[in-house]
């Protein structure tokens, strides 16, 4: 397999675990922030999905 597709993997294993981290330590808390995303509006929550990634895409280059 190429080295990529196995670095690419392995990015992808470390999301799963850093998303898992939540809902395991803080289920009460986790809910509670999905209900109150789940409230946000459409453009709130698509500004913060843009600041996100735009954070990642940042963070990747000085990398």
């Amino acid at each position: 397999m190429d080295s990529l597709w196995i670095e690419l993997l392995r990015a992808f294993a470390l999301l799963l675990v850093l998303e898992g981290i939540m809902p395991f330590l803080y289920p009460k808390g986790w809910r509670e922030l999905l209900q109150s995303i789940s409230a946000s509006s459409d453009t709130s929550v698509r500004t913060t999905g843009l600041i996100i990634m735009l954070a990642g895409v940042v963070l990747l280059y000085l990398l």
